[in-house]
């Protein structure tokens, strides 16, 4: 691919993503420098650009960008955060946060994917991710309070503990929903008397399984 075509790939991706509604400059900007074709291995490379979902290993999907751009809008990210995501996948969400704030913690239940993404992190320089795999239904209690949690798979409702770990005023994001076709993606605010949740959009996402996997 030439510098040119290079230029025209990326000017339309962006023009995508605005089209879509992700107008935050910060977060186009984080977009921009995160090349998602890194994350996109094997016969769908050449579609890393497109905005669609794309399979990943361990039956998983990598998001369609422009709902990682809405996504990290939603957040209204401030560049001292620490973010917790649960659902690390390829690494691509985790690696647009890393841009935006000054610490992410990202966790997912499959050893694989943890391990891929750890090494394009290191190979990327993104110093300040760090990748765990565990069960992200409960969280990372050790590294609590979150200014901001991420969640890339859909519960019945937010879980418990991930709430538990949020800060007065910090703020998660996650899609909920109790089937595959019916979810809403929700932002919950914690107060100091409780949680405030706004319904922003619907969306399709894996379903937020407990336990470790393979």
């Amino acid at each position: 691919m030439t510098a040119e075509d290079e230029a025209t790939r990326k000017m339309q991706f962006l023009f995508a993503l605005r089209s879509r509604g992700v107008t935050d400059a910060r977060v186009l900007g984080a977009m921009e420098r995160i090349d998602r074709a890194q994350f996109v291995k094997g016969l769908f490379a050449a579609r890393a650009y497109e905005d669609m979902p794309l399979p990943i290993a361990a039956g998983q999907t990598i998001s369609q960008p422009s709902i990682v751009g809405l996504m990290t809008q939603a957040l209204r990210l401030e560049p001292r955060d620490k973010v917790l995501e649960i659902g690390t996948g390829s690494g691509y969400q985790a690696a647009i946060l890393s841009q935006l704030v000054r610490r992410v913690y990202t966790i997912d239940r499959f050893r694989r994917l943890t391990a891929e993404a750890r090494a394009i992190f290191e190979a990327l320089g993104l110093t300040n991710i760090t990748a765990i795999a565990a069960d992200g239904c409960f969280g990372l209690p050790e590294q609590a309070p979150f200014d901001r949690i991420l969640v890339t798979a859909a519960a019945e409702d937010p879980p418990g503990p991930l709430l538990a770990q949020l800060r007065i005023g910090g703020i998660m994001v996650l899609p909920v929903g109790q089937s595959d076709a019916v979810q809403s993606l929700i932002r919950v605010t914690r107060t100091e008397t409780g949680y405030d949740y706004d319904e922003l959009r619907p969306v399709r996402f894996v379903p937020l399984v407990e336990g470790l996997g393979d």
